[in-house]
């Protein structure tokens, strides 16, 4: 497994955000964690990524223990993510905000800038793109960082239909390329469209793991996460 989560647990004050949470991310897969808001899935992200400690339980990377871990050393063993509110420096261009992932050739940040069709020069400031193209910004400094395993949270929050297509294109682009993503996103359409793995979160419990088809026909799923 690339990613196995046991029994995590994660209390703020008497609110239980993350109980007794376990799934594992199959290597080569796409995973989308859903489930409504509230559910836990930012908190669970920013515990895999070492933001948030936990209580209970424990992470594991490639068989290599993670729990607790502080940030840069989970990103230096493997993990890179995407934030649900675009994060790029706007004072610097493209070429700079992406060699902050990794000092690199030109040639070697448009290759990663063409594969999320981000067609800018580089000499371009973060300030000049839409909030659609900061969003692709992000997610190819994010695949330009040495990776095992890449977290998307909400990739298409706000963004324009556009872009929303594009986005889907590449994911199923990471998908043929064997890559193994871990997402987060409420456009049900998209998540079908793109995913291996469902699992669904509901009051910080696992309620469902299943492939597209399995979870848009469960009964609890449709109760807690579509509100039928």
């Amino acid at each position: 497994m690339m990613l196995s989560i046991k029994s995590v647990a994660k209390n703020f004050g008497g609110v239980k955000a993350v109980n007794k949470c376990s799934f594992d991310i199959e290597e080569n897969k796409i995973t989308a964690l859903i489930g409504p808001n509230g559910a836990g899935k930012t908190t669970l992200f920013n515990i895999i990524s070492g933001l948030i400690g936990i209580d209970k339980g424990t992470i594991k990377l490639q068989n290599e223990n993670i729990t607790n871990l502080q940030p840069h050393k989970i990103a230096n063993l493997g993990i890179s993510r995407t934030f649900q509110l675009t994060k790029v420096f706007r004072n610097m261009s493209i070429k700079d905000n992406m060699l902050l992932a990794k000092h690199t050739s030109e040639e070697e940040i448009k290759k990663i800038l063409d594969s999320v069709y981000l067609h800018k020069p580089l000499d371009t400031f973060a300030s000049e793109l839409s909030y659609g193209q900061q969003r692709l910004l992000e997610i190819a400094r994010a695949l330009l960082m040495p990776h095992s395993l890449l977290m998307l949270d909400e990739p298409t929050a706000g963004v324009n239909p556009k872009i929303r297509q594009e986005l889907k294109l590449i994911l199923k682009n990471l998908k043929k390329e064997g890559k193994t993503v871990l997402l987060i996103e409420h456009d049900m359409d998209f998540v079908m469209s793109v995913s291996d793995t469902i699992v669904v979160l509901n009051q910080g419990r696992v309620l469902k793991i299943g492939n597209p088809k399995q979870v848009v026909k469960d009964k609890k799923v449709l109760e807690a996460y579509l509100g039928k």
